[in-house]
């Protein structure tokens, strides 16, 4: 079983993280609390500058099957990717994990998660950053809920990483430019998301007294629906499709039940769905325009990856035609994303 990657910096690094699960349940618990050791940055340019003040050693991620862009932050806290199967979740609790909290839109296997003896809290936060109940969800897991904790949000580079910088300082004592350094250099956490940066860098951490006096139950299931949730399911659809391509359309022969095709077909539907909901009259023009451009894109490279397996079909033609649909698809998602997301 390969261990997650390290990060240098903390001397308790020494230690296997299985140490630590067994350590957690009291010791980390009982130390005082470390957030009010790490005040607010004072800045003078974007928090996301901030974040290169602080020089980290280069740190690559772990990539184990089913969990990637993993880093061990320190011994109670790993950030990654959203595990990908029950057999991902399995290697977690091999790891020691006792914790998994999710900032991620999906609703995550809380049962396969509590069958291997660990816990699934779901507190799903935005790109823009996290807000000031989400903060106390997020502040509230840490200092009461049994460590080492894995967090994550879907691809582990945004959102994810915010939170478990949120753990470092509550947790670990760490000052803030050292936490939002680990999110730049090591989890790659993009400038696009100056509010995550902010967030961690310059935002009232909510004290010991405020965590207690909150009342979240650490939920493992925050479900979401209308178009909240088609964006969920969109994001999942559109990484096949993508992945997809890069292959130049073939089947993966480590997944040969993925059909690009279908992936492609189903990648239309939650567009035509997420159209035919009646609150997008409510939305914006340009929301609109993008939205119809997906319907429009997904359609045609559906048509395209038809005529693939036509006997007697041009390559050609209907290489072009995928490949001009997948253009378009992707500068809807990225003009809608630049404007309501980013």
């Amino acid at each position: 079983m390969t261990a997650p990657a390290f990060a240098p910096h903390a001397l308790a690094l020494v230690l296997s993280i299985a140490l630590a699960a067994c350590s957690s349940s009291t010791a980390e618990h009982d130390q005082p609390d470390l957030a009010d050791s790490s005040p607010p940055l004072l800045l003078e340019g974007t928090s996301y500058e901030a974040a290169a003040k602080v020089q980290l050693p280069p740190v690559k991620p772990a990539e184990e099957a089913g969990l990637h862009h993993v880093f061990k932050l320190s011994d109670g806290i790993i950030s990654g990717a959203e595990p990908a199967d029950p057999e991902a979740l399995e290697r977690l609790a091999n790891w020691g994990v006792k914790t998994i909290l999710s900032v991620d839109g999906k609703v995550p296997d809380a049962a396969t998660a509590e069958a291997l003896g660990m816990r699934y809290v779901h507190v799903p936060i935005q790109y823009s950053g996290i807000d000031r109940e989400e903060l106390l969800e997020i502040s509230k897991t840490f200092r009461e809920l049994e460590g080492p904790f894995y967090v994550h949000c879907f691809h582990g580079k945004h959102r994810g990483p915010a939170a478990a910088a949120i753990g470092r300082v509550v947790l670990d004592g760490v000052p803030r430019d050292q936490a939002i350094a680990e999110m730049r250099q090591w989890c790659a956490t993009s400038s696009k998301y100056e509010g995550l940066y902010s967030t961690v860098a310059t935002a009232h951490i909510p004290t010991p007294e405020e965590s207690r006096a909150n009342d979240f139950d650490f939920s493992p299931a925050h479900s979401f629906d209308g178009m909240r949730a088609g964006m969920i399911e969109m994001t999942r659809k559109w990484d096949i499709v993508k992945a997809s391509k890069a292959r130049g359309w073939a089947v993966d022969p480590e997944h040969p039940d993925v059909d690009p095709l279908q992936e492609a077909t189903q990648l239309h539907q939650v567009f035509t769905a997420c159209e035919d909901l009646k609150s997008t009259e409510a939305w914006a023009d340009d929301f609109r325009i993008w939205l119809r451009s997906g319907v429009e894109g997904s359609e045609t490279l559906v048509r395209a990856l038809s005529l693939c397996s036509q006997e007697g079909e041009n390559e050609t033609t209907w290489r072009n035609m995928a490949g001009k649909a997948y253009d378009q698809v992707a500068k809807s998602c990225a003009d809608c994303h630049a404007a309501y997301r980013d």
